[in-house]
């Protein structure tokens, strides 16, 4: 398997900020990580300076699980900003 296998997917853009939203049967948000179906309970905010405004932000999902992995994944390419609960989650309490 190489890195690319593991990598959370494309995130659609828009003007000022996006969101991995899939969701469940039951409309729920799941995690950004590939292959991943549990339900997401943060967000973690990013920007590839690259080619973003320095105030835009992506998001990608996370479940609790897989927080630590996106975040390291994002970190290490300089791309992360923040991580937060995501709203109605059980970390959100």
């Amino acid at each position: 398997m190489s890195i690319f296998d593991q990598l959370p997917g494309a995130v659609p853009s828009t003007a000022q900020s996006s969101t991995r939203a899939a969701s469940t049967a039951h409309g729920n948000p799941i995690c950004s990580r590939k292959a991943c179906g549990q339900s997401a309970s943060w967000q973690l905010l990013w920007n590839n300076p690259r080619i973003h405004t320095p105030e835009r932000r992506k998001t990608w999902l996370a479940c609790s699980e897989h927080r630590e992995w996106l975040e390291e994944y994002l970190t290490t390419r300089g791309l992360w900003k923040q991580t937060l609960p995501l709203e109605g989650s059980s970390a959100a309490s």
